[in-house]
C-alpha cells in the first residue's frame, strides 16, 4: 500500500532581496524559494517556484558576478570571516562535550510541529498564536540543552538534524509572530478573527528582525503595485 497523507505546503516570503536577488547583506545573494522577490504576492501560484528559481537564479548569479568582478579582493570576505565563525560555532555546540544537554532532537521537533499545526495553521486567531509564540519561545529554550550522540566528522546525520531544527524554530517563530501582529487575512493568511483584508494597515511586507533573547521585531516595507491590483479571493 501506498501511503497518502496531507501535508502544508503553503509558504510565501523569505529571505528578502532586490529584483536581481541582492540581499540587505553586502555580497550576498538568494534566490528560488528561499527568497523573496515579492513575485507571487500573499499568495504563490501553483509551480511557479520552479520559474522562479530558474529565472531569479539566473539573474542573481550574472549580477553576483559582476559585483564580485568589480571589486577589490579582500585578504578575507566579510561573508568568509562569518562562515569560519559559524563553523567554529558549530564544533563548539555539537561536536564536541561543551554544552551538552538532555533535551532529544526528536522531541523538540515534534512539539514545535504540535504547535504551529495547533496555532499557524490554515485558520488563525489571536489566542492560538499567542500561544504558539509562547510554545516556541520555550522550545528554543530547550533547545540550547538538546544532546547530540554522534560525534564524528564525518556524514554526521545528527549534527545535520539538530541545526535543521534550529533553522526550523527560527522560520517557525519569524511566521507566528508576523502573524500574531497582522489582524487581517490576506492570500493564505487567514485569521478567523479579522476575516477582512487591511489593505490600509497591511498592504506591506513584513519584515522580521533577530534580537538575542527575545522575540523578533517585526517592522514592514511598502508593496510595490504595478499592473494588477489586489483582489479578493473567493476560493
Amino acid at each position: 500500500p501506498i501511503p497518502v497523507r496531507p501535508v502544508v505546503h503553503y509558504m510565501m516570503g523569505g529571505i528578502d532581496t532586490d529584483i536581481t536577488g541582492k540581499t540587505p547583506i553586502d555580497g550576498l545573494y538568494a534566490a528560488g524559494e528561499t527568497a523573496c522577490v515579492s513575485l507571487n504576492g500573499a499568495n504563490r501560484l501553483g509551480s511557479n517556484s520552479l520559474t522562479e528559481c530558474l529565472v531569479f537564479g539566473a539573474r542573481a548569479g550574472v549580477h553576483a558576478a559582476r559585483e564580485a568582478l568589480e571589486r577589490e579582493r579582500p585578504l578575507i570576505s566579510p561573508l568568509e570571516q562569518l562562515a569560519r565563525e559559524e563553523e567554529k560555532r558549530i564544533n563548539s555546540r555539537f561536536a564536541r562535550s561543551e554544552g551538552n544537554g538532555e533535551e532529544r532532537i526528536a522531541d523538540i521537533r515534534k512539539h514545535l510541529q504540535a504547535a504551529m499545526e495547533a496555532g499557524a495553521g490554515i485558520y488563525r486567531t489571536e489566542e492560538e498564536l499567542t500561544a504558539a509564540c509562547g510554545q516556541i519561545a520555550d522550545l528554543k529554550s530547550r533547545y540550547n540543552q538538546i544532546r547530540v550522540d554522534d560525534r564524528s566528522q564525518v556524514f554526521n546525520t545528527e549534527i545535520t538534524a539538530a541545526m535543521e531544527l534550529g533553522f526550523m524554530l527560527d522560520v517557525a517563530e519569524t511566521v507566528a509572530n508576523s502573524a500574531l501582529k497582522r489582524q487581517e487575512s490576506r492570500g493564505s493568511h487567514s485569521r478567523s478573527d479579522f476575516e477582512a483584508r487591511d489593505d490600509d494597515r497591511f498592504l506591506q511586507h513584513s519584515l522580521a528582525h533577530r534580537q538575542e533573547g527575545a522575540a523578533p521585531r517585526i517592522d514592514y516595507r511598502p508593496a510595490t503595485i504595478t499592473r494588477w491590483q489586489p483582489e479578493e479571493r473567493k476560493y
